[in-house]
């Protein structure tokens, strides 16, 4: 049972990472992109050559801050636990799928709540369909879903993302030849370095501490009647929407614009948009946990994770290299036909762990 104290630390989490998301766009952002997982992720594989889309190539520090963050945090207080071996192929095309999904979509959950604070109203309907995936999920969760058990790893085994990371962030202030960086796009809007990095290490924080995770708190709704992780997203709603609202009264900019057209790095075409996040809330509840989850289980020494993560970077790049992206103008028929392709492929992993297991 969640006591009174724990649901508080989570809203006031939720409140700090919601004003964190909006003040990123001020200082260079793109708006209402101030934290995205599958954005920064998918930038980041552009970066590093995986992509050729010019106009998102970015090491983002957010990335990097939020496993870098959440690792020395679980270290000290004895969370840490390099683990894995669960199923490390099937979450790695699981976070492929889910990466269509939300590129499909143009966000990860995170992004959704923040294209709400900022007047989106497309997203409302990504909030459908996501949490319609997670009640497909749930539904195989009850039935007994599983990727089988974790084995216990050598600590060093654990720390291997976290010591990418740092690699990441020495290429990201070196910017050899061999790293890309936007020159004009969304890629080429970020905050400074050291604010990037230090905003990814207190979400990292936070995350880590209060275990917030999207998909998570709604199934906990459904399953179990607790809202205690999804009060943490609301709370970040309403930190964000409030920030946007004081910024945009304070500023010539426009942070919050209660609308469906024009909004940035946004398309209007309802089912697609409903469908992607349909595939990320159905995905990200068969690998247990959102994006933002599975990256700061990684900081924790999940292996596991860490191939989700790279099941989402490897996706990123190849929705941009084979036009599966969305772009404001809308989807794409190659994105449409992956995002069904996509939702099947869970559908059958969902089931083969499902029932398949008890006929055994």
């Amino acid at each position: 049972m969640q006591t009174k104290d724990s649901k508080m630390t989570i809203i006031i989490a939720g409140l700090i990472i919601g004003v964190i998301a909006s003040v990123l766009v001020v200082f260079g952002n793109p708006a209402n992109m101030g934290f995205c997982i599958a954005c920064f992720i998918r930038d980041t594989a552009g970066a590093l050559g995986l992509h050729q889309a010019p106009v998102v190539q970015y090491i983002r520090p957010e990335i990097i801050g939020i496993i870098v963050g959440a690792f020395p945090v679980s270290f000290g207080t004895k969370e840490f636990k390099a683990r894995g071996g669960s199923s490390p192929i099937t979450r790695f095309v699981l976070g492929f799928c889910v990466m269509i999904g939300c590129l499909m979509f143009l966000g990860c959950p995170f992004r959704m709540i923040l294209r709400m604070a900022g007047g989106d109203i497309n997203a409302l309907l990504g909030l459908v369909g996501f949490v319609l995936g997670i009640a497909v999920g749930t539904y195989f969760l009850k039935k007994g879903f599983s990727l089988k058990r974790t084995y216990a790893q050598p600590k060093a085994e654990g720390m291997v993302v976290s010591v990418a990371a740092v690699v990441l962030l020495i290429l990201l202030v070196a910017r050899p030849a061999f790293i890309f960086f936007s020159e004009e796009g969304p890629g080429s809007k970020h905050a400074a370095i050291i604010i990037s990095l230090a905003a990814g290490l207190i979400v990292g924080i936070l995350a880590q501490r209060t275990r917030l995770c999207m998909a998570g708190g709604v199934r906990d709704l459904i399953l179990f009647k607790d809202a205690r992780l999804i009060s943490g997203f609301i709370a970040i709603f309403v930190g964000c929407l409030v920030m946007n609202l004081i910024l945009t009264g304070a500023t010539d900019g426009t942070f919050f614009k209660l609308a469906m057209v024009e909004q940035p790095v946004a398309h209007t075409d309802a089912l697609w948009n409903l469908l992607g996040m349909f595939t990320v809330g159905f995905g990200a509840i068969l690998l247990g946990g959102c994006p933002l989850r599975q990256l700061v289980m990684a900081g924790e020494g999940s292996s596991d994770s860490v191939a989700a993560v790279l099941g989402l970077l490897v996706g990123a790049a190849f929705c941009h290299n084979f036009k599966l992206a969305s772009s404001g103008e809308g989807p794409t028929p190659n994105g449409k036909i992956a995002v069904i392709l996509a939702i099947v492929v869970i559908l059958i992993i969902a089931c083969v762990n499902t029932f398949k297991k008890k006929e055994a």
